[in-house]
């Protein structure tokens, strides 16, 4: 359902709801009223009857059977018997002494009731005065009058409810209209823009903060395409370059094997490259295909150590491992590229006979695994840039430690994917410290 038909059916219901209520309430005043009105009349007229009877006697009574009269009058003995009825039936020969409001004239002056009569077949209301020789002085009179004004008031509340209905239908049209018409036409570009309900801020603040999530998004999606393209094609271009030249047989027998070598390390390195782009789509895309598994970080830091210590030596870098065992469950492939990365960075970027510290073990903050160098560092405005994709402090030298720019931002997502809180300290010339704070997730129940 559309919201402006249910905003609009919602105040028609609201005006239905209101006159039915207005019409019970109304319809019970005037019952009342009515009640009130014939009871003051009952009273004025036993009050007469009552003055003239004990003036004139009960031939008074008798002189009154002629005149037509919508009220019934009775007298009764104080015995109960019945001495006179207006009624057009005969006398009642039953006993009145235990009526209600008989007994309650004779014991306070006055009484009323309301029931049905036997003999009337009606609903009556009942006014008792006692007179001074004890009798008991009753006037009655029908309560279909009662009834028959107060339901008088339905036709008119009627023909006032259906006009209503009507009216509300179309001022709710052109209510909901209006109300309406500025959320149709919002501009959704610039939301904040907008003047509109205070209500809708919240909602129009969202939106605002999800556009500006999709301009980053869309620019940062426009930096790595340009990034990539910029990446993949200089060691093509280099690669082509070297492959023409030997091609056009410009080189000399003694320098082919220099130029093979140029040609594989442009071919090796773009092939790193793409692998990087890969595992990186991957952790974007959250695509995981290896399971989760207990991992012992020592076990695990130790045996990379070992694959880079080639890469170490070559530098003149002295890797130093020490801790303890410590289990973390997660995707070991994942772990250890992590691990890869953030120390084969810390032998890239450090500095001839500079050394590379690496922990293992358990704190009272967690599980953690500490990689310290005495590298170039990096400046303190540049620490929240190295995650990004292809940033790098020093560009000339990542480009002749053949880094892709990757490495970092592979590790981020991974951290991400594991819960791994990753803390930086660094100062320009003395060093970097990498602390990864791992976090034991719990597992959903399957």
């Amino acid at each position: 359902m559309k919201l402006k038909n249910k905003i609009q059916n919602s105040m028609t219901l609201v005006v239905m709801t209101t006159l039915l209520i207005a019409y019970v309430i109304t319809t019970f005043v005037v019952y009342r009223q009515t009640l009130d009105l014939m009871e003051n009349e009952i009273h004025q007229e036993a009050d007469y009857i009552k003055t003239a009877i004990e003036k004139t006697g009960e031939s008074y009574l008798k002189e009154m059977d002629d005149v037509r009269r919508t009220t019934r009058v009775t007298l009764i003995a104080r015995d109960g018997t019945v001495l006179y009825d207006s009624g057009e039936n005969a006398i009642e020969r039953e006993n009145h002494k235990n009526r209600p409001e008989i007994k309650a004239a004779e014991k306070r002056g006055t009484g009323q009731d309301i029931r049905e009569s036997k003999t009337m077949q009606k609903e009556m209301f009942y006014y008792a005065v006692r007179l001074s020789d004890g009798s008991v002085l009753r006037v009655s009179k029908s309560m279909d009058s009662v009834f028959r004004t107060a339901m008088n008031v339905l036709p008119f509340m009627g023909l006032i409810a259906f006009c209503m209905i009507v009216f509300a239908y179309f001022l709710s049209r052109w209510q909901v209209g209006r109300l309406i018409h500025p959320i149709n036409t919002l501009d959704l570009e610039s939301p904040l823009d907008n003047e509109i309900y205070e209500e809708l801020t919240p909602l129009l603040q969202r939106i605002d903060q999800q556009n500006k999530q999709k301009d980053l998004v869309a620019q940062m999606r426009k930096e790595f395409s340009a990034n990539v393209s910029h990446e993949l094609k200089t060691p093509l271009t280099s690669i082509s370059g070297y492959a023409e030249i030997m091609k056009d047989g410009l080189v000399r027998p003694e320098d082919m094997k220099g130029f093979s070598e140029r040609i594989y390390h442009e071919a090796k390195r773009l092939i790193t490259l793409v692998e990087d782009i890969i595992k990186l789509s991957r952790l974007d895309e959250g695509v995981v295909e290896l399971e989760k598994e207990e991992v012992d970080l020592y076990d695990l830091t130790r045996e990379i150590c070992s694959r880079l210590a080639s890469n170490a030596s070559a530098r003149h870098v002295h890797i130093e491992m020490t801790g303890e065992p410590v289990m973390f469950r997660g995707v070991h492939q994942v772990l250890d590229e992590m691990l890869y990365n953030i120390i084969e960075n810390a032998i890239k970027y450090n500095k001839e006979n500079g050394s590379v510290s690496v922990w293992v073990g358990t704190t009272l903050q967690g599980k953690k695994v500490i990689v310290q160098d005495t590298g170039i560092g990096i400046p303190k405005d540049e620490v929240e840039r190295i995650f990004e994709r292809f940033y790098r402090v020093d560009k000339s030298h990542s480009k002749e430690t053949g880094g892709t720019g990757l490495g970092l931002s592979i590790v981020k997502h991974g951290a991400l994917m594991h819960d791994i809180k990753i803390h930086v300290d660094s100062e320009v010339g003395k060093g970097t410290r990498m602390e990864l704070t791992f976090a034991e997730k719990k597992e959903s129940a399957q």
